[in-house]
C-alpha cells in the first residue's frame, strides 16, 4: 500500500509533466530529431545530459518529499524532468508517459569488479576508479561465464500496478525491456584497469584476443536471450543522450511483444582505446563490435574516445548513423571525414563551466567555430552536452550555456 501523501506528491508532478508532454512543441521537436537523423537537418540539434544534480538545487525544485523508495525514485525522475524543462531544456522532448522496467535478471560475465574508489565530493557520484587486474593467466579466462537472462514476470506485474496507482489518468504507463548497452572495452577495463589491458594487447595480443572473444560470443547470446524471451525495450527517445526519434526504425516485421534488436539503436564505444592505432583499433574493436552492432538497426558510435584520425575503421561497423566527436577529437579532420554520411555528434568540453571563471564568450566562440566547420564540410550537426561533473554548485552556469548554444543552433 502507498501511502496517500505520496501519490498525491507523485500526481501533481506527473500532471504537470503531462501538461508539458501535451505542448505541440513537443512533437516538433521530434520531427526536428527525425530530421537530423535522416540526414537531412534543419538546424544543428541540441542535448543536456549526464548532469550534476547534486549540485542543481539552489531553489528547493528538486528536494524530494515521498517517504516511499520505489515512489522516491518516480518523484525524482518527474521533478529532474520538470525542473530541466524550465531551466534548460535545449532540445529535449517531454515523453507523455512513464516507463516502469520490467524485472529483467542478467547474471552477467561472473566477474565482480575489485576497485578502489577515490571521493573529491560526497554528493557527487563521480568518483575515482582503481580496478585490480584479474586477467593475468589463462586460466583466468575461465571466469567469464555466458550471461542467462531470466524474467520475473510477478514482480513486473507488482511494478505496473504501482505505477498504474501513480500515474493512470495523467500519463501512460509503459513496460519498458531491456535497452542494451553492450560495451566490450569499458567492461574489460574495469575488469583489469585502463593500463594494464593497453600493455596486454601490446604483450600478449592472442590473450586478448581470447579474452574479447568471450565477451562478444556472450553478449550474442544474451541478445537471443532477449529476443526469445521478449525482453528488448521498443522505440527509443533517447540513445546515449541524444535523440533517437527516426522514421527507419521499428523495422518492417515489429511485434510489439517481441521487439528485435534490429528495431533498436545501439550505442559502441572503446573509450580506452584512444591511444591505440587505428589498425589495433579495427583488430580489437571494429571487428567484434561490428558483430554486434550488425543485429541493430542503427548505431550510435564513440562517446569520449577521439574518433577523427580513425573513421575509416569506424566505417566498417554496420549500421553506424551518428559519430562522437569529443573534445579531444580534431574537428576539421573529423569533419572531412564525416561529410554527410554521418551525423557529427559534437560534445563540447563539459570543462568549461568548471572552471574558476565561467567564461560565457569561449562557449559561443567554441560553439560557433563546431557549426562553422560542419557547414563547410556539409556535416549534419548534433550539439550534446554531457559528463557535467561540477558547475562550481552555480547551476545559472548550465542554464546559460544552454541559452547560447540554443542561439547558436537557431533553436
Amino acid at each position: 500500500m502507498i501511502n496517500k501523501q505520496d501519490v498525491a506528491i507523485i500526481r501533481k508532478l506527473a500532471a504537470q509533466v503531462a501538461e508539458i508532454a501535451a505542448l505541440p512543441v513537443q512533437e516538433e521537436k521530434r520531427a526536428l530529431w527525425r530530421k537530423l537523423n535522416a540526414r537531412r537537418p534543419e538546424r544543428p540539434m541540441v542535448m543536456i545530459d549526464q548532469v550534476c544534480w547534486n549540485e542543481m538545487d539552489f531553489n528547493g525544485e528538486l528536494t524530494l518529499r515521498c517517504e516511499d523508495p520505489e515512489c522516491r525514485q518516480y518523484e525524482d525522475e518527474l521533478r529532474r524532468t520538470l525542473y530541466q524543462w524550465r531551466h534548460f531544456p535545449v532540445d529535449m522532448v517531454v515523453e507523455p508517459f512513464v516507463r516502469v522496467p520490467k524485472a529483467v535478471h542478467n547474471s552477467g560475465f561472473g566477474v565482480t569488479v575489485e576497485e578502489h574508489t577515490a571521493v573529491t565530493d560526497p554528493t557527487n557520484s563521480v568518483v575515482g576508479h582503481q580496478y585490480i587486474n584479474q586477467f593475468q593467466t589463462e586460466d583466468d579466462l575461465e571466469k567469464i561465464r555466458r550471461p542467462v537472462i531470466w524474467h520475473d514476470e510477478a514482480e513486473t506485474a507488482r511494478r505496473l500496478a504501482v505505477a498504474h496507482e501513480l500515474f493512470d489518468g495523467l500519463l501512460e504507463v509503459r513496460a519498458w525491456g531491456y535497452d542494451p548497452y553492450l560495451s566490450l572495452w569499458d567492461v574489460i577495463s574495469t575488469w583489469m584497469g585502463v593500463e594494464n589491458a593497453l600493455f596486454t594487447l601490446i604483450d600478449r595480443p592472442e590473450y586478448m584476443h581470447a579474452l574479447v572473444g568471450r565477451m562478444t560470443d556472450g553478449y550474442l547470446s544474451m541478445l537471443d536471450q532477449l529476443e526469445t524471451q521478449g525482453l528488448l525495450c521498443g522505440p527509443q527517445s533517447l540513445i546515449h543522450c541524444t535523440g533517437a526519434w527516426t522514421d527507419e526504425l521499428p523495422a518492417p516485421g515489429y511485434d510489439p511483444a517481441r521487439p528485435r534488436a534490429k528495431d533498436m539503436w545501439m550505442f559502441g564505444l572503446a573509450q580506452m582505446f584512444a591511444t591505440v592505432s587505428p589498425k589495433m583499433f579495427k583488430e580489437f574493436e571494429v571487428d567484434y563490435a561490428g558483430k554486434i552492432c550488425a543485429r541493430f538497426g542503427l548505431v550510435y558510435y564513440g562517446c569520449c574516445d577521439p574518433l577523427d584520425g580513425k573513421m575509416n575503421e569506424v566505417r566498417l561497423i554496420p549500421g553506424v548513423r551518428k559519430v562522437s566527436m569529443s573534445p579531444w577529437a580534431n574537428q576539421e579532420r573529423g569533419a572531412a571525414e564525416i561529410g554527410d554520411d554521418y551525423v557529427f555528434s559534437r560534445k563540447p568540453n563539459p570543462a568549461f563551466l568548471a572552471w574558476d571563471r565561467f567564461d560565457t564568450e569561449m562557449v559561443r566562440d567554441d560553439l560557433v567555430a563546431t557549426r562553422r566547420i560542419c557547414e563547410k564540410r556539409g556535416c549534419p550537426l548534433e550539439i550534446i552536452l554531457k559528463d557535467i561533473s561540477t558547475v562550481r554548485y552555480e547551476p545559472q552556469r548550465l542554464f546559460k550555456w544552454a541559452e547560447i548554444a540554443m542561439q547558436v543552433a537557431g533553436g
